[in-house]
Protein backbone atom coordinates (compact mmCIF):
# COMPACT_ATOMS: atom_id res chain seq x y z
CA UNK A 1 0.00 0.00 0.00
CA UNK A 2 1.52 3.48 -0.69
CA UNK A 3 0.10 6.88 1.38
CA UNK A 4 -0.50 10.00 0.03
CA UNK A 5 -2.60 13.51 0.44
CA UNK A 6 -5.31 15.48 -1.65
CA UNK A 7 -2.50 18.09 -2.15
CA UNK A 8 -1.73 19.98 1.16
CA UNK A 9 -0.31 23.03 1.51
CA UNK A 10 1.50 24.62 4.46
CA UNK A 11 -1.75 26.81 6.90
CA UNK A 12 0.01 29.90 5.82
CA UNK A 13 -0.42 29.32 2.04
CA UNK A 14 -3.77 30.68 0.50
CA UNK A 15 -6.01 28.85 -1.34
CA UNK A 16 -6.82 29.31 -4.98
CA UNK A 17 -10.62 29.72 -5.89
CA UNK A 18 -11.55 27.25 -8.62
CA UNK A 19 -13.59 28.95 -11.68
CA UNK A 20 -16.37 26.34 -11.38
CA UNK A 21 -18.49 28.94 -9.57
CA UNK A 22 -18.52 29.05 -5.44
CA UNK A 23 -16.51 26.08 -5.32
CA UNK A 24 -12.40 26.28 -4.24
CA UNK A 25 -10.14 23.72 -2.70
CA UNK A 26 -10.76 25.44 0.53
CA UNK A 27 -12.82 22.22 2.45
CA UNK A 28 -14.15 22.54 5.61
CA UNK A 29 -13.26 20.23 8.16
CA UNK A 30 -16.65 19.74 10.56
CA UNK A 31 -17.74 22.98 10.91
CA UNK A 32 -13.25 23.89 12.26
CA UNK A 33 -10.31 24.84 10.35
CA UNK A 34 -9.73 24.18 6.90
CA UNK A 35 -7.44 22.70 4.39
CA UNK A 36 -5.28 24.77 2.35
CA UNK A 37 -5.24 22.97 -1.13
CA UNK A 38 -3.02 23.14 -3.97
CA UNK A 39 -3.90 25.21 -6.61
CA UNK A 40 -6.67 24.32 -8.78
CA UNK A 41 -4.17 24.67 -11.84
CA UNK A 42 -1.03 22.27 -12.23
CA UNK A 43 0.03 24.59 -14.62
CA UNK A 44 0.72 27.44 -11.52
CA UNK A 45 2.75 24.57 -9.47
CA UNK A 46 6.10 25.69 -7.84
CA UNK A 47 8.72 22.80 -6.41
CA UNK A 48 8.26 24.30 -3.06
CA UNK A 49 4.88 23.84 -2.57
CA UNK A 50 5.29 20.03 -2.82
CA UNK A 51 7.80 20.14 0.07
CA UNK A 52 5.33 19.43 2.96
CA UNK A 53 4.30 16.00 1.09
CA UNK A 54 7.57 15.48 0.30
CA UNK A 55 8.66 16.09 4.39
CA UNK A 56 6.33 13.67 5.63
CA UNK A 57 7.66 10.80 3.68
CA UNK A 58 4.47 10.70 1.29
CA UNK A 59 5.17 9.40 -2.24
CA UNK A 60 2.03 10.68 -4.12
CA UNK A 61 -0.81 13.76 -3.74
CA UNK A 62 -4.43 14.57 -5.47
CA UNK A 63 -4.99 17.36 -7.62
CA UNK A 64 -8.38 19.20 -8.44
CA UNK A 65 -8.25 20.95 -11.18
CA UNK A 66 -10.54 23.92 -12.16
CA UNK A 67 -10.40 25.55 -15.39
CA UNK A 68 -11.37 24.06 -18.49
CA UNK A 69 -9.15 21.44 -19.25
CA UNK A 70 -9.60 21.55 -22.98
CA UNK A 71 -7.24 24.46 -22.95
CA UNK A 72 -4.73 22.49 -21.67
CA UNK A 73 -1.41 21.55 -24.08
CA UNK A 74 0.59 18.77 -24.35
CA UNK A 75 3.46 21.06 -23.21
CA UNK A 76 1.98 21.97 -20.00
CA UNK A 77 1.67 18.65 -19.06
CA UNK A 78 4.99 17.46 -19.93
CA UNK A 79 6.40 20.41 -17.80
CA UNK A 80 4.44 20.07 -14.96
CA UNK A 81 4.52 16.25 -14.71
CA UNK A 82 8.39 16.07 -15.04
CA UNK A 83 8.94 18.87 -12.07
CA UNK A 84 6.77 16.38 -9.79
CA UNK A 85 8.56 13.19 -10.94
CA UNK A 86 12.22 14.90 -10.48
CA UNK A 87 10.65 15.04 -6.87
CA UNK A 88 9.95 11.25 -6.22
CA UNK A 89 6.26 11.81 -6.64
CA UNK A 90 3.24 10.59 -8.00
CA UNK A 91 -0.01 12.17 -9.30
CA UNK A 92 -1.71 9.52 -7.43
CA UNK A 93 -5.52 11.04 -8.26
CA UNK A 94 -6.82 14.00 -11.14
CA UNK A 95 -9.63 15.21 -10.16
CA UNK A 96 -11.93 17.31 -12.28
CA UNK A 97 -14.09 19.84 -10.87
CA UNK A 98 -17.62 20.94 -12.67
CA UNK A 99 -20.72 22.35 -10.86
CA UNK A 100 -22.87 20.03 -13.39
CA UNK A 101 -25.20 17.00 -13.14
CA UNK A 102 -24.47 13.74 -15.21
CA UNK A 103 -27.86 12.42 -14.53
CA UNK A 104 -29.57 15.82 -15.66
CA UNK A 105 -32.03 15.58 -17.21
CA UNK A 106 -31.45 18.40 -19.43
CA UNK A 107 -29.44 16.86 -22.17
CA UNK A 108 -27.68 20.18 -23.58
CA UNK A 109 -26.15 19.86 -19.81
CA UNK A 110 -25.28 16.09 -19.73
CA UNK A 111 -23.60 16.64 -23.19
CA UNK A 112 -21.52 19.41 -21.57
CA UNK A 113 -20.35 17.71 -18.46
CA UNK A 114 -19.65 14.88 -20.44
CA UNK A 115 -17.56 16.86 -23.34
CA UNK A 116 -15.26 18.13 -20.47
CA UNK A 117 -15.05 14.88 -18.48
CA UNK A 118 -13.11 13.50 -22.07
CA UNK A 119 -10.84 16.73 -22.18
CA UNK A 120 -9.97 15.34 -18.87
CA UNK A 121 -9.23 12.43 -19.71
CA UNK A 122 -6.77 13.59 -22.09
CA UNK A 123 -4.88 15.74 -19.05
CA UNK A 124 -5.31 12.30 -16.66
CA UNK A 125 -3.54 10.55 -19.95
CA UNK A 126 -0.71 12.82 -20.71
CA UNK A 127 -0.16 13.77 -16.66
CA UNK A 128 0.29 9.80 -16.04
CA UNK A 129 -2.42 10.43 -13.17
CA UNK A 130 -2.94 7.13 -11.05
CA UNK A 131 -6.78 7.52 -11.45
CA UNK A 132 -8.80 10.13 -13.05
CA UNK A 133 -11.90 10.89 -10.41
CA UNK A 134 -14.96 12.62 -10.94
CA UNK A 135 -18.54 12.91 -9.51
CA UNK A 136 -22.04 11.97 -9.88
CA UNK A 137 -23.27 15.73 -8.68
CA UNK A 138 -26.76 16.28 -7.82
CA UNK A 139 -30.08 17.37 -9.26
CA UNK A 140 -30.51 19.84 -5.67
CA UNK A 141 -28.80 23.23 -7.07
CA UNK A 142 -26.74 23.48 -3.77
CA UNK A 143 -24.23 21.59 -4.66
CA UNK A 144 -22.96 18.29 -5.61
CA UNK A 145 -23.09 16.47 -2.77
CA UNK A 146 -26.01 17.70 -1.55
CA UNK A 147 -29.32 15.67 -1.39
CA UNK A 148 -32.57 15.80 -3.55
CA UNK A 149 -35.35 12.78 -3.38
CA UNK A 150 -34.90 12.63 -7.45
CA UNK A 151 -30.90 11.55 -7.26
CA UNK A 152 -32.11 7.87 -6.90
CA UNK A 153 -35.50 7.53 -8.94
CA UNK A 154 -34.55 4.74 -11.75
CA UNK A 155 -34.56 7.25 -14.31
CA UNK A 156 -31.57 8.99 -13.26
CA UNK A 157 -29.84 5.96 -12.46
CA UNK A 158 -30.82 5.36 -16.39
CA UNK A 159 -29.16 8.84 -17.70
CA UNK A 160 -26.20 8.17 -15.22
CA UNK A 161 -25.34 5.01 -16.67
CA UNK A 162 -25.46 6.31 -20.17
CA UNK A 163 -23.70 8.92 -19.72
CA UNK A 164 -21.17 7.14 -17.96
CA UNK A 165 -20.73 4.62 -21.12
CA UNK A 166 -20.15 7.42 -23.08
CA UNK A 167 -17.33 8.24 -20.79
CA UNK A 168 -16.17 5.00 -20.55
CA UNK A 169 -15.46 4.57 -24.34
CA UNK A 170 -13.30 7.78 -23.97
CA UNK A 171 -11.50 6.41 -21.24
CA UNK A 172 -10.98 3.09 -22.64
CA UNK A 173 -9.10 4.81 -25.94
CA UNK A 174 -6.86 7.10 -23.94
CA UNK A 175 -6.49 4.15 -21.51
CA UNK A 176 -7.48 6.19 -18.23
CA UNK A 177 -9.27 4.64 -15.40
CA UNK A 178 -12.32 6.53 -14.18
CA UNK A 179 -13.06 6.39 -10.76
CA UNK A 180 -16.64 7.45 -9.56
CA UNK A 181 -16.72 9.04 -6.01
CA UNK A 182 -19.92 7.68 -4.15
CA UNK A 183 -21.52 9.31 -1.03
CA UNK A 184 -25.07 8.37 0.84
CA UNK A 185 -26.42 11.89 -0.30
CA UNK A 186 -25.46 11.27 -3.71
CA UNK A 187 -26.68 8.86 -6.65
CA UNK A 188 -24.02 6.61 -5.51
CA UNK A 189 -25.70 5.96 -2.29
CA UNK A 190 -24.30 2.78 -1.49
CA UNK A 191 -22.33 -0.12 -2.22
CA UNK A 192 -24.81 -2.17 -3.73
CA UNK A 193 -25.63 1.20 -5.78
CA UNK A 194 -22.45 1.10 -6.85
CA UNK A 195 -21.70 -2.31 -7.89
CA UNK A 196 -24.71 -2.17 -9.86
CA UNK A 197 -23.72 1.10 -11.66
CA UNK A 198 -20.72 -0.41 -12.29
CA UNK A 199 -21.82 -3.69 -13.32
CA UNK A 200 -24.55 -1.87 -16.17
CA UNK A 201 -21.81 0.40 -17.90
CA UNK A 202 -19.49 -3.00 -18.09
CA UNK A 203 -16.20 -1.00 -18.36
CA UNK A 204 -13.12 -2.09 -16.74
CA UNK A 205 -12.20 1.35 -16.98
CA UNK A 206 -14.95 2.45 -14.79
CA UNK A 207 -14.56 2.08 -11.25
CA UNK A 208 -15.02 3.46 -7.68
CA UNK A 209 -13.25 5.60 -4.81
CA UNK A 210 -13.35 3.69 -1.69
CA UNK A 211 -14.04 5.97 1.08
CA UNK A 212 -15.74 4.00 3.77
CA UNK A 213 -16.80 7.12 5.57
CA UNK A 214 -18.83 8.07 2.94
CA UNK A 215 -21.28 5.27 3.30
CA UNK A 216 -22.07 5.30 6.90
CA UNK A 217 -25.57 5.80 7.17
CA UNK A 218 -26.63 5.63 10.57
CA UNK A 219 -25.15 5.57 14.34
CA UNK A 220 -25.34 2.36 14.79
CA UNK A 221 -23.34 1.77 11.93
CA UNK A 222 -20.44 3.93 12.99
CA UNK A 223 -20.54 2.31 16.56
CA UNK A 224 -20.22 -1.27 15.05
CA UNK A 225 -16.93 0.12 12.64
CA UNK A 226 -15.66 -2.87 12.01
CA UNK A 227 -18.54 -5.18 10.66
CA UNK A 228 -19.67 -1.98 8.56
CA UNK A 229 -16.07 -1.71 7.18
CA UNK A 230 -16.08 -5.73 6.08
CA UNK A 231 -19.72 -5.40 4.30
CA UNK A 232 -18.14 -2.24 2.59
CA UNK A 233 -15.07 -3.96 1.46
CA UNK A 234 -16.55 -7.01 0.50
CA UNK A 235 -18.67 -5.13 -2.21
CA UNK A 236 -16.96 -2.35 -3.35
CA UNK A 237 -13.10 -3.81 -2.67
CA UNK A 238 -12.51 -5.74 -5.86
CA UNK A 239 -14.05 -2.43 -7.41
CA UNK A 240 -12.11 0.35 -6.02
CA UNK A 241 -8.11 0.81 -6.91
CA UNK A 242 -7.79 4.06 -4.73
CA UNK A 243 -9.02 4.86 -1.45
CA UNK A 244 -9.98 8.04 0.37
CA UNK A 245 -8.48 8.33 4.75
CA UNK A 246 -10.15 9.97 6.87
CA UNK A 247 -12.47 9.18 10.27
CA UNK A 248 -15.81 9.87 11.32
CA UNK A 249 -17.55 10.39 14.71
CA UNK A 250 -21.00 11.15 16.03
CA UNK A 251 -21.88 14.79 16.88
CA UNK A 252 -24.07 15.83 20.17
CA UNK A 253 -26.47 18.04 18.12
CA UNK A 254 -30.09 16.79 17.30
CA UNK A 255 -31.23 15.15 15.52
CA UNK A 256 -28.86 12.69 13.68
CA UNK A 257 -24.77 13.83 13.08
CA UNK A 258 -22.41 11.96 11.65
CA UNK A 259 -19.07 14.26 10.95
CA UNK A 260 -15.67 13.83 9.31
CA UNK A 261 -12.63 13.64 11.42
CA UNK A 262 -9.15 13.39 11.06
CA UNK A 263 -7.79 10.31 10.98
CA UNK A 264 -7.13 8.70 14.97
CA UNK A 265 -9.86 11.26 16.19
CA UNK A 266 -13.06 9.39 15.56
CA UNK A 267 -14.93 5.86 15.33
CA UNK A 268 -13.33 3.73 12.49
CA UNK A 269 -11.50 0.54 12.95
CA UNK A 270 -8.49 2.13 11.36
CA UNK A 271 -6.88 -1.39 11.24
CA UNK A 272 -9.66 -3.14 9.90
CA UNK A 273 -9.96 -0.49 6.96
CA UNK A 274 -5.72 -0.70 6.29
CA UNK A 275 -6.10 -4.72 6.35
CA UNK A 276 -8.88 -4.70 3.88
CA UNK A 277 -7.66 -1.51 1.70
CA UNK A 278 -4.53 -3.69 1.66
CA UNK A 279 -5.49 -6.69 0.63
CA UNK A 280 -7.58 -5.27 -2.28
CA UNK A 281 -5.07 -3.19 -3.53
CA UNK A 282 -1.18 -3.80 -1.86
CA UNK A 283 -0.08 -1.30 -4.70
CA UNK A 284 -2.77 1.25 -4.10
CA UNK A 285 -2.62 4.75 -3.04
CA UNK A 286 -4.86 5.46 0.30
CA UNK A 287 -5.40 9.61 0.20
CA UNK A 288 -5.67 11.77 3.01
CA UNK A 289 -8.64 14.00 2.44
CA UNK A 290 -10.25 16.87 4.05
CA UNK A 291 -8.09 17.81 7.21
CA UNK A 292 -5.92 20.85 8.17
CA UNK A 293 -2.62 20.94 7.16
CA UNK A 294 -1.70 21.34 10.56
CA UNK A 295 -3.70 18.14 11.22
CA UNK A 296 -1.84 15.93 8.42
CA UNK A 297 1.44 15.39 10.56
CA UNK A 298 -0.62 13.46 13.49
CA UNK A 299 -2.92 11.80 10.95
CA UNK A 300 0.14 10.25 8.64
CA UNK A 301 1.86 9.42 12.08
CA UNK A 302 -1.33 7.55 13.26
CA UNK A 303 -1.81 5.85 9.84
CA UNK A 304 1.98 4.71 9.80
CA UNK A 305 1.41 3.41 13.58
CA UNK A 306 -1.98 1.56 13.19
CA UNK A 307 -0.90 -0.20 10.04
CA UNK A 308 2.17 -1.29 11.64
CA UNK A 309 0.60 -2.90 14.34
CA UNK A 310 -1.86 -4.51 12.02
CA UNK A 311 1.04 -5.71 9.51
CA UNK A 312 0.33 -3.59 6.74
CA UNK A 313 3.17 -2.77 4.73
CA UNK A 314 3.00 1.12 3.38
CA UNK A 315 6.07 1.93 0.58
Amino acid sequence: MRLGVVGMLPSDSQAVPSSQGQETRTLGLTGSGVANILPNDFRTFTPSQFDPIRALGLTGFGHHFGPDPADVTDGDCERARVAWEELGLDLAQFALLYPECLFDPNDAVRRAVIARIKAGNRVARLLRAGVHLIRPGSLNPAGSWTPHPDNHRPDSVNRFVASLREIADDAEANEVTIVVESHVVSLMRSPEVCVEVVDRVGSPRIRIVLDPVNHFESIQQTFNSTQRLHQIFDILGPIAPVGHAKDIRVGNDLVTHLDEAAPGEGLLDYATFLTRFHQANPDGYLLIEHIPPSKVPAAVAYIRRVAQEAGVEIR
